[in-house]
């Protein structure tokens, strides 16, 4: 069985630990902003390109970063960093737990339990604000774990600015740690996890969640 690729090696930039696959985005940003820094000693147009270039830059590092997390105790954990958007009770006797992620929070999501990817489904869509009722119809990637407690659905969701989700897994089969880093989505945007029948909901909406950190289900 093929096995997750989150412990992989990532990539870095000054000192700053980075999401998988940023540099082919960050690179050109941070050469831009140097190159406008050197020169803009001996060119006001080059000075005048220096301050947008150095703010962007500082803004890509910030977005893509990718920190260490000690990962808590729990039968479920956040998979994303943002605020509680929603909780619903589904037909099926789940309930839906909406996370909303703001272009300033951390955007690698990562696996709410252990067990093995059972299948990962890109599905096209629109591009709506991730807050808005509309975005259920957004560009998504929908994930399936066989989990010690079943079937757990979690959906990764475009938004207005996020126009890309990049999943690190794509072979079902591979097996997962709970709070394995499994995927990026570039800039805001919504990831929902589907909690089974049974299983009580420990957060509440408008409460901030860590992935890896934050457990959404109580005992």
């Amino acid at each position: 069985m093929p096995h997750s690729s989150s412990s992989a090696p990532r990539d870095s930039l000054l000192g700053v630990r980075l999401a998988r696959g940023a540099s082919p985005w960050l690179l050109p940003t941070v050469a831009t902003a140097a190159v406008s820094l050197t020169k803009a000693r001996r060119s006001g147009r080059w000075a005048a390109l220096a301050v947008p270039a150095t703010a962007l830059a500082a803004g890509m590092l910030w977005f893509f970063r990718d920190p260490e997390r000690e990962i808590a105790q729990g039968r479920v954990i956040s998979p994303a960093d943002g605020v509680v958007q929603s909780i619903m009770p589904w037909k099926d006797g789940r309930t839906r737990v909406a996370i909303f992620m703001s272009p300033l929070n951390v955007h690698v999501n990562r696996a709410p339990m252990a067990g093995t990817v059972t299948s990962v489904e890109h599905v096209p869509g629109g591009f709506v604000p991730a807050f808005n009722k509309e975005s259920e119809n957004n560009e998504r990637v929908v994930w399936h774990f066989d989990t010690e407690l079943g079937d757990i659905e979690m959906v990764q969701i475009a938004g207005a600015v996020a126009r890309r989700i990049v999943p690190y897994i794509t072979e079902s089969g591979t097996k997962v740690e709970q709070g394995d880093r499994i995927g990026l989505i570039r800039f805001g945007s919504r990831v929902d996890v589907y909690l089974p029948e049974g299983v009580e909901v420990a957060v509440e909406v408008g409460q901030p969640t860590t992935a890896g950190v934050t457990r959404l289900d109580r005992d």
